[in-house]
């Protein structure tokens, strides 16, 4: 979610112009009056040469990589009659969003088509309004695995003509090799074609590069369950054991309280459940978490990748790294589920977080748990202690196993709260 001011734009409105699979032959009045009248056109090689030669325009072609060069290569032609471009609609994942994050929406004049999403759902019979959608140009393909659930329907705006196999071979990988996969080539043009099969039965050469896939998932009863409510069994995380467990886990989430868009501090990251979890309670959330031990942060980038989140950035000691990056972005959240005991950890994690944020201290050794008392009592906040009794067998019954307990502090840093810390 970015905050950055727009780029101002003295020249006229850029208009953005959505074309589909059906080319010219498809855009409404406004649409090509609009192109018609441009002086400069922006676009892909496919893209321009959607447009009759009868448009004077100078065409000229995106560069790669695109978004650096943007503000340059529009600013050249401040005042000449621009005109962009797109796919469809071009405030689908399209340069339309892009535009408006550089110069402001009041810089554009964005005239649309239907969306890729809006003619597959069209012609699946699916509704757009339910059907989520996860786009895989520029972005691994694992940002998929945290939609998936069973009998979901979802779309993915695929990369290349290779997307299809690719995913049909992660979906086989993560219990989801039952899923069917609909391939939507070319909507609305007239090459416009469709398949039907199961990811495991995915033996289709590559095709058109311009695709959407869609899944009807069908999850493996046998798997364990991976959705996006907190709580995820700890089976699915590889580590050392270094890991806050299934049902503390779901309560420090519950405290920490994820919002879209919102971003966390790990520190003491471990297997990196907790911030693995908070990113996958929202495509828009993120995470930094904070691992003094090499060996573990390589762990938690492998958990990361496997679970459909690996834009989780992955730093060392907390205090180590914020001395090389003092400038690093002031949280929404912080959980501390390690080192505690160290000096100036809570220190540094309480200057940092922002007025309204939350921080939430999990403590399992006498000395941690004191720690948190001193500090409750100087800035106020929750204070919880959970004891989690698992089930085991005993010869031919079950006992109940306790773990280790934990004690739970949680604060809102609010604007007026004293910020002196407690006595150690």
């Amino acid at each position: 979610m970015s905050t950055a001011v727009p780029l101002r734009w003295t020249g006229p409105p850029i208009a953005v112009v959505g074309i589909g699979a059906d080319g010219w032959d498809g855009l409404g009045r406004a649409a090509r009056e609009t192109v018609g009248d441009a002086e400069i056109l922006f676009g892909s090689a496919r893209q321009l040469g959607l447009v009759p030669d009868a448009v004077r325009a100078t065409r000229v072609t995106w560069p790669s990589p695109l978004l650096p060069a943007l503000p340059e290569l529009l600013g050249r032609h401040t005042g000449a009659r621009l005109c962009v471009l797109a796919s469809g609609d071009p405030m689908f994942y399209g340069i339309g969003v892009t535009l408006a994050r550089l110069f402001g929406a009041r810089a554009l004049r964005v005239l649309p088509q239907p969306s890729s999403a809006s003619l597959a759902c069209a012609r699946l019979g699916w509704s757009l309004a339910e059907t989520p959608v996860v786009s895989v140009v520029g972005r691994p393909l694992t940002a998929v695995l945290p939609e998936l659930a069973d009998r979901r329907r979802l779309l993915v705006l695929s990369a290349d003509a290779h997307t299809p196999r690719e995913l049909a071979r992660l979906l086989g990988r993560h219990g989801f090799g039952a899923s069917e996969l609909t391939v939507l080539e070319q909507l609305g043009g007239p090459a416009e074609q469709m398949d039907t099969r199961r990811a495991t039965e995915w033996d289709a050469p590559p095709g058109d590069p311009l695709n959407i896939v869609a899944i009807t998932c069908a999850a493996d009863p046998d798997r364990p369950r991976a959705t996006r409510l907190p709580g995820l069994p700890d089976e699915l995380f590889g580590g050392d054991g270094q890991l806050t467990k299934q049902e503390v886990r779901a309560l420090t989430l519950a405290a920490l309280a994820p919002a879209p868009g919102e971003l966390l501090w790990d520190v003491g990251g471990g297997s990196g459940s907790i911030a693995i979890e908070w990113c996958r309670a929202h495509p828009a959330n993120r995470a930094v978490t904070f691992e003094r031990l090499e060996r573990r942060r390589r762990q938690i980038a492998d958990n990361a990748a496997n679970l459909g989140v690996p834009h989780i950035l992955i730093h060392g000691e907390l205090r180590a790294e914020f001395a090389e990056r003092p400038e690093m972005v002031s949280p929404d959240a912080i959980f501390v589920g390690g080192g505690l005991t160290q000096d100036g950890v809570l220190e540094t994690c309480w200057a940092q977080l922002r007025p309204g944020g939350r921080l939430v201290a999990n403590a399992v050794t006498a000395e941690s748990e004191s720690l948190l008392l001193s500090w409750a009592a100087a800035q106020g906040g929750v204070l919880r202690k959970f004891q989690i009794y698992r089930g085991e067998p005993l010869g031919s019954f079950t006992a109940w196993r306790p773990q280790l307990p934990v004690a739970q502090w949680s604060v809102v840093k609010t604007r007026d709260i004293e910020s002196e810390n407690p006595r150690r």
